[in-house]
């Protein structure tokens, strides 16, 4: 082969790569998925060859933690910070269906973290910048004791967000995640934003990002799947699942190692795919007064029993809370719909130690003190 056509075939090769490097960018990182075919991978029913145990794995929620990162645990969520960009590259945290319960209304007021070494934000690094000073992990989710709501509040877990993308497509993204922590009893975040060269235009105050992403595990007995959602940061609409990805997409875009107490092939099966139908999409759920889900005129999960024990996983209207298969259980919840009334009107830590000796990070209204993991009731 003569030179020059050598040379030829590697200027293309590399104006190839260049293109898919741009065309990855300018898509977020995002794996190209036609919603419209039924065909997709993405649309297979979710199936894994090894189910995760009853027992839960201590801090499923932290990401691969990586040396000199700034770890900072709350009562309610665990964050890394990063002194270059005076902002959390990480906010992680579980949160249970328990947990949405609101009982404490949010504040305006804004606080230095006390925890951050190197000192975290302050008013003055997002005075006159025209960024909302936006939640990673939302007071929403932080609202069921007076202590997670004010550490909710930390500039630590602050992060400069386009108002039209924080009161906006950010928010919806929230309520959607907070839905599924009804819905599936418990699941575990992992949020912020993308501090990666290139990802970050320079401010007066902290770094403004680009990008923000947000991953989800549902893990449980009976049931195992996880997605990721990578936005630009400025005002969008349309439907959520346009900017659903799989979890490795995000970790690609971000160089974040998520969930990696899982056993690797599990984790390897639930990151490497997305699929979308196995994932509730149907309009909000929330809860009542005394903590029961109310509906309007949307499916919620069915409160039966399956023969193997599990929660069934069917979506129902039924005022009962039961789908048609499990009718004949609605009955049987007349005791515990009794009991509920005696609960806690506010939330406590779990009394509940994990297996290494640890007080239970849960909160619960269960009157003996414990969470549903540690035989709440």
């Amino acid at each position: 082969m003569k030179k020059s056509h050598v040379i030829l075939i590697a200027l293309l090769c590399f104006a190839i790569g260049l293109f898919a490097q741009h065309y990855y960018d300018r898509n977020y990182g995002r794996e190209v998925v036609n919603l419209k075919d039924p065909n997709s991978p993405y649309f297979k029913p979710c199936s894994f060859e090894n189910t995760p145990p009853d027992s839960v794995i201590p801090k499923l929620e932290i990401p691969g933690i990586r040396p000199g990162d700034q770890i900072v645990e709350h009562l309610a969520y665990t964050l890394d910070y990063v002194e270059k960009f005076e902002q959390a590259s990480w906010v992680a945290y579980e949160l249970t269906s328990e947990e949405t319960n609101k009982q404490f209304e949010r504040s305006s007021k804004f606080f230095t973290d006390p925890d951050v070494k190197t000192g975290s934000a302050t008013d003055a690094d997002y005075k006159g910048s025209g960024y909302d000073r936006g939640h990673l992990a939302p007071a929403a989710d932080m609202s069921f004791s007076e202590q997670t709501m004010i550490e909710s509040f930390y500039y630590s877990n602050m992060s400069p967000q386009n108002p039209s993308f924080n009161r906006g497509i950010w928010k919806r993204l929230e309520e959607k995640v907070r839905n599924w922590a009804i819905l599936y009893q418990s699941i575990y975040i992992v949020t912020g934003p993308v501090l990666s060269e290139g990802n970050i235009t320079p401010s007066n105050g902290v770094a403004v990002p680009n990008y923000y992403y947000k991953v989800i595990l549902d893990y449980h007995s009976a049931h195992l799947q996880g997605i990721g959602f990578i936005m630009r940061n400025e005002g969008a609409s349309g439907d959520l699942q346009a900017y659903a990805v799989s979890i490795d997409s995000v970790e690609r875009f971000t160089g974040i190692d998520f969930f990696p107490r899982l056993p690797d092939k599990t984790e390897n099966g639930v990151e490497s795919r997305l699929c979308l139908q196995c994932w509730d999409w149907s309009n909000s759920i929330s809860h009542n007064s005394d903590g029961k889900k109310s509906e309007s005129g949307i499916s919620v999960q069915c409160r039966g029993t399956t023969k193997a024990g599990a929660r069934c996983r069917k979506t129902t209207k039924d005022e009962s809370g039961f789908c048609y298969l499990h009718q004949s259980q609605a009955g049987r919840g007349s005791v515990n719909s009794k009991s509920s009334k005696y609960r806690s009107e506010t939330s406590s830590q779990c009394n509940g130690t994990t297996k290494k000796g640890n007080r239970c990070r849960r909160m619960t209204r269960s009157p003996n003190g414990y969470c549903y993991q540690h035989g709440g009731n």
